[in-house]
């Protein structure tokens, strides 16, 4: 595979996660309405997908490991476009809560075995590159989806906002069905052995590059997700937006995020990951910081929260290529276990705080800006002190 059919691949296969979440998201309230349920209820059908997303990949990353990445890339693309017919056609909250599930814990094989040929296929700092341009392919899927979301949901309902998905799930199948080689030569490939798997997970979280790249991706991963999980009911219930307006507004933060994976790539080259991630981690901090005081001051305005979270977004783009590259650098012979390791750890705080979420009264932006102000300030630790001190390689 040549490098941009490489590229390619990869930012369909990271942008399953994005459409999934993004494209659904301007249809949640008329969702909520059409099941008579609470926002806290409807909010589980995010949590849901993100929880079996986060479980499967232990899964997925051991037979990746032992099987090769195609193999377990079709039967996952499959799933996922089996599960999202079945969400179109869900009758109830509980039904569509199940195939969630399903198509989050089939979304797993994508995501994971994106990461993963990364480090089948490059040395650390050119990962991250390649990493970074294909979360700017990500960043172009997530533009397209919050728009097409909210068109689609307002003119037609929310069933076929989910429908939709199935139909990209068909596409990626096909694509990787046609044009994708297998990046894992049967000498690297790892047997099924349950005792290894343990002694493997283990090794793995006691590095400390793991430790420092996880804890920046949780955290980075954990502010974007406490917005997108509360941003419809906020956005669109509190401050008066339509689901066209709110899925304008995501188009802005995708579009900005792109902007900050181009400087990724341009900071990696004149600082390093080290440095790159520490001036991220101000931008960050300043984002965060001002978000928070204008709430607390009582500024009610869509622009108080965008606008900050603009600048969030700029420095994600720096932080998720080089917390998820560098968290699979130190085992080029165990990349899926290390890739599912860090997607579990990710989606598992995303899990706990959507549920937080759900039990917050609605009416009010104080549960979005304070929990993207808690992330963005922990984040900044992060940066300043894990990765500061083992985020990358000695002599990198």
């Amino acid at each position: 595979m040549g490098p941009s059919l490489v590229v390619l691949l990869l930012s369909l296969m990271l942008g399953i996660q994005p459409i999934t979440t993004d494209l659904y998201l301007p249809a949640l309230p008329e969702l909520t309405r059409g099941f008579g349920a609470a926002p806290g209820q409807a909010q589980l059908t995010l949590t849901s997908l993100l929880l079996a997303f986060g479980i499967s990949q232990l899964g997925w990353g051991p037979l990746a490991d032992r099987f090769g990445r195609r193999p377990v890339l079709l039967t996952g693309v499959a799933l996922y476009t089996l599960a999202s017919v079945g969400c179109a056609l869900a009758g109830s909250l509980a039904s569509l809560l199940v195939w969630r599930a399903v198509q989050g814990a089939a979304m797993g094989a994508a995501v994971m075995g994106a990461r993963a040929i990364v480090r089948d296929l490059y040395e650390p700092q050119q990962g991250a590159r390649t990493l970074s341009m294909a979360l700017g392919g990500l960043g172009v899927i997530a533009c397209v989806s919050a728009p097409l979301g909210g068109w689609v949901s307002d003119a037609l309902g929310w069933r076929w906002a989910l429908a939709v998905l199935a139909v990209f799930g068909a596409a990626l199948f096909a694509l990787l069905a046609a044009r994708f080689t297998e990046t894992l030569p049967p000498q690297r490939r790892a047997p099924l052995n349950a005792a290894a798997l343990v002694r493997s997970w283990a090794t793995i979280l006691r590095n400390r590059r793991f430790q420092a790249a996880s804890a920046l991706a949780i955290t980075s991963y954990a502010g974007l997700f406490t917005f997108l999980a509360s941003s419809p009911f906020v956005f669109m219930q509190v401050l008066g937006l339509s689901g066209v307006q709110y899925g304008l507004a995501l188009f802005s933060i995708s579009a900005v995020y792109i902007v900050g994976t181009f400087i990724c790539r341009r900071l990696l080259v004149r600082l390093g990951m080290r440095r790159a991630v520490m001036l991220a981690g101000a931008v960050t901090l300043l984002a965060v910081t001002s978000m928070a005081l204008l709430a607390l001051a009582g500024v009610r305005s869509v622009w108080a929260i965008l606008v900050p979270f603009w600048l969030y977004m700029l420095a994600h783009g720096v932080h998720q290529p080089c917390g998820q590259a560098a968290a699979v650098a130190p085992f080029p012979h165990a990349a899926g276990a290390a890739s599912a390791l860090n997607g579990f750890l990710m989606m598992v705080v995303a899990f706990l705080m959507g549920a937080w979420l759900g039990q917050q009264a609605g009416g009010s932006v104080r549960p979005l800006v304070l929990g993207v102000w808690f992330w963005g300030s922990a984040l900044a630790l992060v940066a300043w002190t894990l990765i500061r001190r083992h985020g990358e390689a000695p002599g990198a």
